[in-house]
């Protein structure tokens, strides 16, 4: 490692990560002229981050474990692609002290606090120790051995307590507790997200505070002594203690609380000597504030800080790393407008925000409101079950706090993600409730507010998005007509029935019948009423159409026999149905499905067993996450499917349900 004060440019960056940060470091990277290296796990072979990076090396593996957090197999592609610098991004080994020192170690550049600065910040509780000794308001947290007395512990502290990962963040290994009785299970689980997270299996307790703020102060230092904060950023709303929802500045911040709170924080990384991004984070409630935890990296949420600053922090983090100083002060920092950040994730908000893994059949970033995608994903790209389940950051910068809340409410509504079920429609609700426009976005946001779940679809929407299927199905076959092409459409020389396509709808059919007209135009028929369309456009996944006066437009694509149409107001899939019943589709009544793809990490019960409803049933493993499969009802499991270790698909049958 060269000497601390000397500039060593860095010529090759690897990025010890994937997805969108992958691809958000090769961005910075290239604009500063470095050659840079992804690496990549089995399933992200052909991940858009991969096909960016001037080079690729294959770490091999399936999981986590198996890959991007095997510090070997990293260390070997630094070798074998001649980088000179690791970014780790965030998540992963981004805050693992012993793979920080193993750069330092192999003489190459390490983009991110020193490895004892992650050292102290990475374990929780010393990071709370700490902060205490600073004069920081902390939470009481109490660790968890073998010597622990469970019951005791949370007595003290009172309940509810949130068992928490002492290495991790990002809602991983983190269970709220109510009561005794479910204490103990909490741990256990909670440790074993923890092991398959972070490969550091302690936890702690902790007072949780359902009603309270997130605000974290981003801070950045070099090492000539240069440290400043850069405001705070709000990341309240939260599920499964994980942020969705993240904006700067605060609501809920003055200028003087600002002041106290950056001055706090930069006190205590001045005192750790912190060098590079980070982030110290704090619970508020009214004018009072504790510390939670210091990210030692560069967080998900960056990019907001980014939008009211104008400054690059990954650019930041680089030069830092290269021995140059800040490129601004503290006095050079000023707020402009505000900014809120959306994650869009593969997920099913109906479903209790279960990961819903899948293709991205269809991937369009939409234009309205100017916002900023930082995006893991194209069309075709696949969100596995081994990873996080997010597709795609999306930023909106407004002049006012209002504005940049409705940009991004319409960024997200307009933009087209089709072929998976995701959460962007619920976000789209949540920007718009009159709570979250008030500024009133506490951490039990989601529970007292309850946004809608998914988007209502009114009946006309449907028809409209059914009659461009229609002509864009007939405009493909005629197309792909290999006599009488130069034959308009349906042109017959006697009086025949009228075409007619059947589509269900979220569980609802729907029938059109059309015919096209002597003079290009279809007459269409639905709920027993006729309508009059043009098509100007069809049959190049555009459907551009007249509809009595009404002029729509639409994106449309065939996915199997799913029709997946997105319009003004978004996107609506069409199942379309056989013309002939299909024999041997029946109904798998009496089985407990699975609800994602994943691995069987534990199953509590046997065949013969009697269960009530909501008992445990057995415990899945998906996207870095635990989730429960409880009975829906009472009843007796005739047969167990899978056993421990085995992988299932989604709807998959587990365990066969008899009656009492």
């Amino acid at each position: 490692m060269a000497d601390v004060g000397a500039v060593v440019p860095i010529s090759r960056l690897l990025v010890a990560n994937r997805g969108e940060i992958a691809r958000r470091i090769i961005r910075t990277a290239r604009e500063l002229g470095i050659s840079t290296v992804a690496v990549y796990a089995e399933s992200d072979v052909d991940a858009p981050y991969v096909h960016e990076a001037d080079s690729a090396i294959a770490l091999g593996g399936r999981t986590s474990a198996e890959s991007y957090l095997d510090i070997d197999k990293v260390l070997n592609a630094c070798a074998l692609s001649g980088a000179r610098a690791v970014h780790p991004g965030y998540g992963f080994l981004s805050e693992n002290q012993a793979f920080a020192q193993a750069v330092l170690d192999a003489g190459l550049r390490w983009v991110g606090p020193s490895p004892e600065v992650i050292g102290q910040m990475g374990d929780k509780l010393s990071a709370k120790r700490l902060m205490r000794e600073a004069g920081v308001p902390t939470l009481q947290a109490i660790e968890v051995d073998v010597r622990t007395d469970l019951a005791a512990a949370a007595e003290r502290i009172g309940y509810p307590v949130l068992v928490k990962a002492a290495a991790g963040g990002g809602g991983r290994g983190m269970r709220i507790v109510e009561a005794q009785d479910d204490l103990a299970d909490a741990v256990a689980s909670a440790r074993r997200e923890a092991a398959a997270s972070f490969g550091d299996d302690r936890v702690f307790l902790e007072k949780w505070l359902s009603s309270s703020r997130h605000v974290e102060i981003q801070i950045i230092g070099d090492t000539h002594g240069n440290l400043v904060h850069c405001f705070e950023r709000e990341c309240s709303i939260q599920r499964r203690h994980q942020k969705i929802i993240e904006e700067a500045p605060s609501p809920a911040v003055s200028e003087e609380m600002r002041q106290r709170m950056g001055n706090a924080a930069v006190a205590a990384a001045r005192r750790l000597g912190y060098t590079s991004a980070g982030t110290v984070e704090f619970l508020v409630s009214g004018r009072d504030f504790w510390f939670l935890e210091v990210n030692a990296r560069l967080q998900v949420e960056h990019p907001v800080t980014e939008e009211i600053t104008g400054r690059d922090l990954v650019r930041e983090q680089i030069r830092i790393a290269e021995g140059e100083e800040l490129s601004f002060t503290q006095n050079d920092l000023t707020i402009d407008g505000h900014a809120i950040e959306a994650r869009l994730y593969a997920e099913d908000p109906v479903n209790g925000f279960l990961p819903s893994p899948g293709t991205v059949v269809a991937w369009q970033p939409s234009a309205a409101g100017g916002a900023r995608f930082d995006s893991g994903v194209e069309s075709g790209s696949v969100i596995g079950s081994e990873f996080d389940p997010m597709i795609a950051k999306v930023v909106a910068h407004g002049a006012t706090r209002r504005e940049s809340a409705s940009r991004l409410a319409r960024a997200l509504e307009t933009t087209r993600i089709q072929g998976l079920t995701t959460n962007r429609d619920f976000l789209v609700a949540v920007l718009r409730t009159p709570e979250f426009l008030a500024g009133d976005t506490t951490t039990d946001f989601i529970e007292r507010v309850d946004p809608p779940r998914s988007r209502e679809v009114s009946r006309a929407e449907r028809i409209d998005a059914a009659m461009a299927a229609a002509l864009e199905s007939q405009a493909r076959r005629r197309a792909g007509a290999r006599i009488n092409r130069s034959i308009p459409s349906g042109w017959r020389n006697s009086t025949m029935p009228m075409e007619r396509i059947d589509f269900r709808i979220a569980g609802e059919d729907l029938s059109i019948e059309y015919r096209a007209r002597r003079d290009g135009r279809f007459r269409v028929a639905v709920d027993g009423g006729e309508r009059l369309a043009t098509a100007y456009a069809c049959g190049e996944g555009r459907v551009d159409m007249d509809v009595d006066g009404r002029r729509l437009a639409f994106a449309v694509d065939r996915n199997g026999d799913t029709w997946l149409v997105h319009g003004e107001r978004g996107g609506i899939e069409l199942e379309e149905q056989p013309r002939y019943p299909v024999p041997g589709l029946e109904d798998a009544g009496g089985g407990l499905l699975a609800p994602m793809p994943g691995a069987v990490l534990a199953t509590e019960v046997c065949a013969g067993d009697a269960v009530t409803k909501g008992q445990l049933v057995l415990i899945l493993e998906a996207m870095k996450m635990e989730h429960r499969i409880n009975a829906p009802r009472d009843g007796t499991i005739g047969e167990l499917h899978v056993a421990v270790g085995d992988q299932v698909e989604n709807g998959q049958l587990l365990a066969t349900l008899l009656d009492p």
